[in-house]
């Protein structure tokens, strides 16, 4: 399998964070990086990075696609329009109970895919291990 060919989880489990979110009367928070695409008030960005509650009471016209985060949020009373690319979103969470999920950088990325390479060859030299231990046993008639 081309793993080239994937499309990210990224998306996917945003949405399934805002509606675990929403299902479970939650508020869901998105913590997003911000760069140069995303048009926000200075003001309110700490440190190159902002939160923003998304919960309907909060934003309106919610779009979640494989691309970007699309939604109209108020600041200072005036509406505007934010499009958030979904690889600057860092973390969706939800308030109450802080559980969500945070994502992590490329460096992140490549060091779990390390370690589940290690995972698998572990588990695959464990399932060799188990099958040559199986071609071994020897049945003894007891009487």
């Amino acid at each position: 399998m081309n793993t080239n060919n994937i499309s990210s989880s990224k998306p996917y489990l945003v949405r399934s964070i805002y509606e675990w979110c929403i299902d479970n009367d939650l508020t869901p928070f998105m913590f997003v990086k911000v760069n140069p695409e995303i048009d926000i008030p200075a003001e309110y960005v700490t440190n190159g990075e902002i939160v923003f509650n998304i919960s309907s009471n909060a934003i309106r016209d919610l779009v979640i696609n494989n691309e970007l985060i699309c939604f109209t949020a108020r600041f200072n009373g005036i509406p505007r329009k934010l499009l958030i690319p979904i690889n600057s979103v860092k973390a969706i969470f939800a308030k109450e109970v802080n559980q969500g999920i945070e994502f992590s950088g490329n460096k992140e990325k490549e060091r779990f895919n390390e370690n589940a390479q290690r995972k698998s060859d572990i588990a695959s030299d464990s399932l060799d291990c188990r099958t040559k231990n199986l071609s071994k046993t020897k049945l003894k008639i007891i009487k």
